[in-house]
């Protein structure tokens, strides 16, 4: 079954943690053993092969850095300047990769549809490119509002405005408070050019007014159910009727601290905690339970987002593991065309509406 992931700092792998991600997940921890510098070290979970066996023909792929003041141990800067180069760096690694065949930059709907029926032709995933749509998870590295044009030039196509903390353009979840200036004027600006607004990270009083201020195609690429986890890093269900209302799709994350609550990072482990994959399908089902239908919900995994498996269900050994997932939702009695919409469907849908 097609699958669509809606978040993956692939870059962030390649050039903070220097992984090959043409190689096999097995391959590249075999290189980490011993490497104690990172977290998920000799523990990740994503790879070119891995994603090509569970049918991922299609995910977001993301640039990531951001500027918060202080040391942080990656994908952190402290200048916008310096951010921005740094972004430019995760973007000429997917053009490498573009040349060597193993990946294809997504901008508008021609391209969608090429690559849609390019991985439903029947024929061998084994060297598809993997199309991806490329989107900046904290916008620090917009040097200004006038610079995000050339920004879409380039194809970038979605944004989140904060990741954690106090960013430039907005507040991340953990903080409180609402837009400064310049994030209301991002926003705007982002309407204009046609950007995907993702809402991911958002405080809650950036959230709505972000809401207000956004007329255009909106998503959460990586987001669970307040009520289940409650943590502001989740929606409430409040936020999450707001999210259907303006036709917005909720990518479920499989970061084990999302997924259940009561987790500690750094402490909590798979193991301790006995976490399943299929956990996911109850964040999954309350979406689906609020919006009335299966239209609302789909995958965005942040695999790889700066943890690995000692942070993920125990069960979880690579991304190909997604692979099981339709066969839990079914044993819920989801229907196929409801099990294909939140594999990949929902995503492509929304996709689709946005280039119309």
């Amino acid at each position: 079954m097609l699958t669509f992931d809606a978040h993956l700092d692939l870059s962030l792998n390649a050039l903070e943690y220097n992984r090959d991600l043409r190689l096999p997940v097995h391959e590249i921890r075999r290189r980490e053993e011993g490497m104690t510098d990172m977290k998920g070290r000799a523990l990740g979970t994503t790879a070119f092969p891995e994603m090509r066996k569970t049918e991922m023909g299609l995910c977001v792929a993301t640039q990531l850095a951001g500027c918060m003041v202080g040391p942080r141990p990656m994908a952190n800067w402290m200048s916008s300047e310096q951010a921005y180069a740094q972004t430019q760096g995760q973007l000429a690694w997917y053009r490498a990769m573009e040349e060597e065949g193993h990946m294809r930059q997504i901008t508008d709907r021609a391209g969608l549809e090429a690559m849609i029926s390019l991985w439903t032709d029947g024929t061998p995933n084994d060297d598809k490119p993997i199309g991806y749509i490329l989107s900046l998870e904290g916008a620090d590295s917009i040097r200004s509002v006038e610079h995000l044009e050339r920004h879409w030039e380039q194809g970038l196509r979605a944004m989140g405005p904060a990741h954690y903390g106090v960013c430039k353009y907005a507040l991340g979840h953990d903080q409180v408070g609402g837009l400064p200036k310049g994030g209301k004027e991002l926003i705007q600006e982002m309407d204009r050019l046609g950007m995907i607004l993702d809402v991911t990270h958002l405080s809650d009083g950036c959230f709505w007014e972000a809401l207000e201020i956004f007329q255009g195609t909106i998503w959460a690429s990586h987001s669970n159910c307040r009520s289940l986890v409650p943590d502001v890093r989740q929606f409430s269900d409040e936020q999450i009727k707001a999210l259907i209302e303006r036709g917005a799709v909720l990518g479920a994350a499989l970061d084990a601290w999302m997924m259940i609550p009561g987790w500690v990072r750094g402490q909590t482990t798979p193991q301790e905690t006995g976490l399943k994959l299929e956990v996911i399908c109850d964040h999954i089902d309350h979406i689906c339970q609020l919006a009335g239908n299966a239209q609302h919900s789909g995958i965005g995994t942040d695999l790889d987002g700066g943890y690995g498996i000692e942070q993920t269900p125990e069960d979880l050994d690579t991304i190909a593991d997604l692979a099981r997932i339709p066969a839990m939702l079914e044993k819920r009695g989801y229907s196929q065309t409801d099990i294909e919409g939140i594999m990949s469907g929902n995503f492509l849908r929304l996709l689709r509406q946005a280039w119309a």
